[in-house]
């Protein structure tokens, strides 16, 4: 069925909770710690992006139903952050039966993010095909220099996301503690509420993914100690739901590099595939940036 009439449908106002207060990489505090935040002139520490696609499912359900849960797509440039306090709002208006533009706004009028939604099997360009595409020579670098596009990593471990643990130093909380205080909590997340699941198992949010996709970390050799943040973030569903405390492999590509006035960066592709039956599931691509003034060994020269 098409519909050639545009529909546009927006959320109530929400208040995320910052989770990765006490997020450790590389021997370090990150971007969501506050003096580290404050240290980096940052007005507060940033609640972590994937947290805001949450507000996004009701929406996209609404419009293509459990189609979002398998084959759900949801591609973002996140703009201005977020801290613990501040209210987000979702908007979510069809571009066509299985497009849309995504936007989110604080209660200050700042946009948070924008992007695209789409349903598969057949997506159209997302926003981070697009904005990949117009990337060009990123110029000198100083801290992913040793990147190399193209690189490729298949992580040797299964990985899986469990109910009740938490998800090491990148991720210090369980699925229980998130879905304790996710923006939209939905039955289908918890162990008591699977059986109403289509599935008849508990599903991992779509905010989630992205912890997965990240929970054997990398072997990239990005220079540090430096502090990090997400600039864009895309999780594609191709034979989902993820399931919790299921295991899966992960393969991963540099696939860009680019660099702004403040902040050097790397493209990674993660494909997810199911560890029982190989089948690729879920695809993510992360834009991770380093702010260059965090790295002590930056040419001073060129902090800008």
């Amino acid at each position: 069925m098409r519909f050639d009439t545009e529909i546009e449908l927006t959320g109530p106002w929400r208040s995320p909770h910052q989770m990765l207060a006490d997020q450790t990489y590389d021997g370090h505090t990150s971007v969501h710690d506050d003096a580290t935040a404050a240290a980096l002139g940052l007005r507060g520490a940033p609640i972590e992006g994937p947290t805001h696609f949450s507000q996004f499912d009701p929406l996209a359900a609404a419009l293509w139903g459990d189609r979002w849960f398998t084959n759900g797509c949801i591609s973002a440039h996140f703009q201005t952050m977020v801290v613990e306090g501040d209210q987000v709002r979702a908007t979510l208006t069809s571009t066509g039966a299985a497009t849309a533009r995504i936007g989110a706004v604080r209660n200050d009028g700042a946009a948070v993010l924008t992007g695209t939604a789409s349903v598969g099997p057949d997506h159209a360009p997302s926003e981070l095909d697009q904005r990949r595409a117009r990337l060009g020579d990123p110029g000198e670098l100083f801290v992913v220099d040793r990147v190399q596009l193209g690189h490729r990593n298949a992580i040797a471990r299964p990985v899986r996301i469990p109910w009740a643990e938490d998800n090491g130093d990148l991720y210090p909380f369980s699925l229980q503690d998130k879905v304790a205080k996710i923006t939209e909590a939905h039955p289908w997340y918890t162990p008591e509420g699977a059986a109403s699941s289509p599935w008849g198992r508990p599903i991992v949010p779509i905010e989630m993914i992205s912890v997965l996709a990240m929970k054997a970390g990398n072997d990239l050799p990005v220079r540090g100690p430096a502090v990090g943040l997400f600039l864009d973030l895309e999780i594609r569903l191709l034979a989902g739901p993820v399931f919790v405390d299921h295991p899966y492999r992960l393969e991963q590509e540099v696939v860009g590099l680019a660099q702004t006035r403040r902040v050097e960066s790397h493209w990674l592709q993660t494909t997810i595939h199911d560890e029982q039956t190989g089948r690729a599931v879920a695809v993510a691509v992360l834009h991770s940036g380093v702010f260059k003034q965090s790295y002590a060994g930056y040419p001073a020269d060129r902090l800008v």
